[in-house]
């Protein structure tokens, strides 16, 4: 990549749509960057990677304000970790929060596919847990 290249190049070399590249300059991510003489977007190789490491931190599930504290962390290389290492513990607990609403979810799908296939829709077992939800085996899924 050459020092300084356009959103298009910047999307297909990090894999972030063009629209996405701009929200996250919206929402201050990703600085501004240069303009040509045209007033088109230009960027360096700082900004590529800092796409990189933003698409990474999405693919495994971090919210924009996460996102935004790790790069204002990694922008000071010679902090503690421990900050980091807080952030990445609570995500930690929201996906495993997240996996057992899931699971009880998933008990609960395959409770009523199991018991649901017999006779009239009248008696459908999907159709009676769907409507009431005190026939469910549990409150919060």
């Amino acid at each position: 990549m050459s020092s300084s290249v356009p959103i298009g190049t910047v999307s297909r070399e990090t894999g972030i749509k063009v629209p996405t590249i701009r929200y996250y300059e919206e929402v201050g991510l990703l600085p501004s960057p240069a303009r040509t003489d045209s007033n088109r977007r230009s960027y360096d190789a700082a900004a590529v990677q800092r796409l990189r490491f933003i698409r990474h931190a999405r693919e495994l599930g971090f919210e924009v304000e996460a996102i935004r504290q790790l790069l204002t962390l990694s922008d000071q290389p010679d902090r503690s970790c421990a900050e980091v290492d807080g952030i990445a513990r609570s995500h930690l607990k929201e996906i495993d929060e997240k996996i057992a609403r899931l699971t009880a979810l998933r008990q609960e799908v395959q409770r009523m596919v199991d018991e649901g296939a017999h006779g009239r829709v009248a008696e459908c077992r999907v159709i009676e847990v769907l409507g009431d939800h005190t026939a469910c085996l549990h409150d919060a899924h």
